[in-house]
Order: structure tokens, then C-alpha cells, then sequence
């Protein structure tokens, strides 16, 4: 921690107490905020900003600016804010989304730095949520209603909680985190009856995201358990598991739900096939489209719901092998964003800005894997798998800086920062 003087300590320095504990009442606030506020989700994520700036020009710590994810998400922030200025608009906007790594930075430098406690308090919020999303799951699976009278989505997807298909975007966010130290501590016992629970709750997990029904999600799903697998080795009995509840889940879909059936595997087959001419496919030409023009500053912030319109974008892709077509989608493949945070860094800043936003996942990466292969405490596992899974580049996403899965992501984020080598000098109680 940065070495405090006395003529570094201003007369608001008596203050700093209560702006810490304000600042973690607020991230502990966070979580259900995300759920069913997303208008108080920000607010409070405004407020732990303020708090923590304010505290770094109090103290006049400069430390957590030469961090390595404060370095890279500056770098990438910085140029999507010119680009944003040089470009087509989405200036403010632009320069708003420093909120989110401030965020991060926040958390791992300051709220839970070194603080077992707050850990264990954010943990226990972000695993409520989890278990809120399934149990509002299940009962709209099973009674054909959520708690809010909700009914399931038109395609049979399950909204859970929500009265969007939003379950399963926020559970796979944080299914890894929750789930996995509870798994570690479980098959850590020599007791046969911890490991069967444990392989039970990974089957019921798994269980969850298929009946939701939403294909991204549940291939996210395999790609974590398979993450999972690799750095936790005892957890391959239960990562076993849930794969084969998957499998046994989805043959019998024809049977128990016919349209999430063919949503997950149809529908799939389908549009793998003729991906160029599929939604997806579309969204993904005209994303590359609107990036041509303006390779090396892109259109500025949010770039692709503004310009999608414009019917200089309504053509294909040569050097992909995507031809020119009159019949390309036209107003049908604009969107709010193009579904994929790496598409959207092109389009936004250019492909200077999709290497700095890359350098920046990268970065997030190796920091929060720092140390994993030689031994993995199942808390840091779970919270790197949770970011691996959310950033993984062939995906489907909602829009970067959207709350609330943006909230999820950044929190997740800083609380792996904090338990980070280098950063956390007390034991983790994961």
C-alpha cells in the first residue's frame, strides 16, 4: 500500500473510513441492483467510483494507475474516446465507459483488498443471485410462471426472474464463480457423501442453463466445465457429471420441450449451415461492413447502431468470401450492437481499437491465471473461468458497456484482481 505522510493527510482525510465502508455497502448493493435496477446499478457504480477517486487524491496514491488492467483498459479507453471525438459521434458516451474499469480498480485496490470478510460478503451476494436466476428458472419451467406471473419467453426460452430471456447471459456469468469453491470444498472431503453432492449440484447446474433453453449460454457452459476440468483436477468427476446430465437432458427434449429442442439444436444445425445468409451471419457481415471505410479510427462509440442503416453497408465481405447481395438483410441485420464485444471494438475504434481492446482481455486474462496451472485455490478458478467465459471471442454478446451484464463482468473482474498474486497479501478465503 502506498506509504501515507503526514502532509499527504488533508483535513477530509478523517473521512476516509466512512467513504470505505460506504463504498462497500454500495458493491454489496450491487448485485441485486443488477438483477432488477439497472438504473440504481449504475448510480451505485458511479458512487464507488467518485468514492474511490476521491480517496486516491486524498492519499494521492497514483499506485493502481500503473497496474497492468489500468494500463491496457486506459490505452484502450483513451483511443476509443479520440476515435469517438474524430469519428461519428458517441463522444460522451465513449468517455463514460472509463466507468467500468474504474470499477474493477476500485474493487481490487481498495473495497477488497485484503478484506477476507467483504470477499466472503461479496461472494455470498454473488451466489444468491446465482441461486435467485435458477429458482425463478425452475419455477417457471415447472408452473409455467415465474414470481412476477411472467409466462416463458415466445420460443420457449425461460426468462427466469426477469421478463426478457436475460437468465441465462447473468447465470453463466456467474455460475463459474459461485459454484466452484462450493465444489472445491466438497470434493475436498474424503467422505463419499460431499462427493456425490457435488456431482449433483454440477448435474443440477448444468441441468438449469439447457432448460433455459439459450444456445450461447449452454456452449459457454461446456467451454467452462472443460476450463474447470483443466486447472481444478478433482473436479473432473463432477465436470463428468454434468456433461452427461447435459447430454441426457437435451435427447430428451423432443419430448419434454420440443421448441427449446429445436432452438437448441434445429435451429443450430440450421444456421451453422447457412451461417452467411442466418441472423447471426448477417449481423456479423454488416459488422464487418460498417468497418471498412474507417479501418484505423472506426465510427466512434456505439458506431454500429448508428451507421447499420446506411445502405453503403449493405454489402458483403470479399475477403472472407462473403459476395455482395441484394437480399443481405438490409434494416433486418441493424441492431443496437453487433453481438460481439470484438466486432464492436472494431467498429467503434478500428483495428487499432480491437488490438487494445484484445491487449486488454489479454491482459485481464494472465493477471486473473497468474499462478492457476501450479496450484488453483477453487475461488480464483472460478472467478477466471467466469471471465474467460464472458470474453471469449467466439460468442455471442450484448453490448460491452450495457448494464447489467456489464456490471457482472467488471465486478467479477475486480474481485479475481483482488485475490490476484501480487495484489492480495492475506490468505483467500476461497
Amino acid at each position: 500500500m502506498t506509504t501515507i505522510r503526514q502532509w499527504h493527510l488533508p483535513a477530509a482525510a478523517p473521512l476516509l473510513p466512512a467513504a470505505e465502508r460506504a463504498a462497500f455497502f454500495a458493491c454489496l448493493a450491487l448485485p441485486p441492483a443488477l438483477l432488477h435496477a439497472r438504473a440504481l446499478a449504475e448510480i451505485l457504480i458511479a458512487a464507488i467510483d467518485v468514492l474511490f477517486l476521491w480517496r486516491c487524491v486524498v492519499l494521492r496514491d497514483t499506485a493502481w494507475l500503473r497496474h497492468p488492467f489500468s494500463l491496457a483498459a486506459g490505452a484502450w479507453w483513451v483511443w476509443l474516446a479520440l476515435c469517438s471525438l474524430l469519428g461519428t459521434g458517441g463522444l460522451l458516451l465513449g468517455l463514460l465507459a472509463v466507468r467500468l474499469p474504474v470499477l474493477a480498480m476500485a474493487l481490487a485496490h481498495w473495497v477488497l483488498a485484503d478484506a477476507p470478510r467483504r470477499q466472503r460478503a461479496i461472494w455470498l451476494m454473488l451466489a444468491l443471485s446465482a441461486a435467485w436466476i435458477a429458482l425463478e428458472s425452475w419455477q417457471q419451467y415447472l408452473t409455467g410462471r415465474n414470481i412476477f406471473g411472467q409466462e416463458r419467453w415466445p420460443d420457449r426460452a425461460l426468462t427466469g426472474p426477469f421478463y426478457k430471456p436475460r437468465a441465462a447471459p447473468a447465470l453463466i456469468l456467474l455460475m463459474f464463480p459461485v459454484l466452484l469453491p462450493i465444489l472445491g470444498r466438497l470434493l475436498n472431503s474424503a467422505l463419499l457423501a460431499p462427493k456425490i453432492a457435488a456431482c449433483l449440484l454440477t448435474a443440477l447446474s448444468a441441468a438449469t442453463l439447457v432448460l433455459i433453453g439459450q444456445r450461447m449460454p449452454t456452449a459457454l457452459m461446456v467451454l467452462g466445465f472443460a476450463a474447470s476440468a483443466l486447472l481444478l483436477p478433482r473436479l473432473r468427476l463432477a465436470a463428468g457429471a454434468a456433461g452427461l446430465a447435459a447430454v441426457l437432458l437435451v435427447a430428451s427434449l423432443p419430448w419434454t420441450s420440443p421448441e427449446a429442442y429445436y432452438k437448441l439444436v434445429g435451429q443450430t444445425a440450421l444456421q451453422l449451415a447457412h451461417f452467411s445468409q442466418s441472423d447471426y451471419g448477417l449481423i456479423f457481415t454488416r459488422a464487418l461492413t460498417v468497418a471498412q471505410p474507417h479501418p484505423w479510427i472506426g465510427l466512434g462509440f456505439d458506431a454500429f447502431r448508428r451507421t447499420c442503416s446506411a445502405p453503403w453497408s449493405w454489402h458483403g465481405v470479399g475477403f472472407i468470401g462473403i459476395p455482395t447481395l441484394q437480399q443481405n438483410g438490409g434494416m433486418a441485420a441493424c441492431n443496437l450492437h453487433p453481438h460481439n464485444y470484438y466486432l464492436e471494438a472494431l467498429d467503434n475504434a478500428g483495428w487499432p481499437g480491437l488490438v487494445l481492446f484484445s491487449a486488454m482481455a489479454a491482459t485481464c486474462m494472465v493477471l486473473l491465471g497468474r499462478g492457476l496451472w501450479r496450484s488453483a485455490p477453487p475461488g480464483r478458478a472460478g472467478l477466471f473461468v467466469g471471465v474467460l467465459v464472458a470474453l471469449w471471442p467466439i460468442a455471442s454478446t450484448s453490448a460491452f458497456t450495457s448494464i447489467p451484464n456489464a456490471g457482472w463482468l467488471f465486478l467479477i473482474i475486480g474481485f479475481g484482481l483482488a485475490l490476484a498474486p501480487g495484489n492480495a497479501r492475506r490468505a483467500s478465503p476461497f
